[in-house]
């Protein structure tokens, strides 16, 4: 799924169409020692009862996020493009 380097999109904050510029999203990697991850750690720890940590379903497609700058103000807004798609999303060229 191809997209433009710089789009028209609505701003909320200037509350209008404004040019923005597209940039892929990527995921931060977590941190370790973050509670949700403790108490992750300490449920799937042991051997005896229901273990939570089973294996997840993976979803064969995606939904593509990207976010998006806007040039007056230059903030940043998350973008989900299209539906459920095995294509990734890539910027085009010129």
């Amino acid at each position: 799924m191809k997209i433009a380097k710089q789009i028209s999109a609505f701003c909320p904050y200037c509350n209008k169409h404004t040019p923005h510029s597209v940039k892929l999203y990527s995921k931060k990697p977590q941190r370790g020692n973050s509670v949700g991850n403790r108490r992750h750690n300490r449920k799937i720890k042991g051997y005896v009862g229901k273990v939570k940590a089973e294996t997840p379903k993976k979803k064969l497609a995606k939904r593509q996020k990207a976010v998006l700058e806007c040039a007056t103000c230059h903030k940043k807004i998350e973008r989900v493009f299209g539906n459920r798609t095995k294509k990734k999303l890539e910027l085009k060229t010129g």
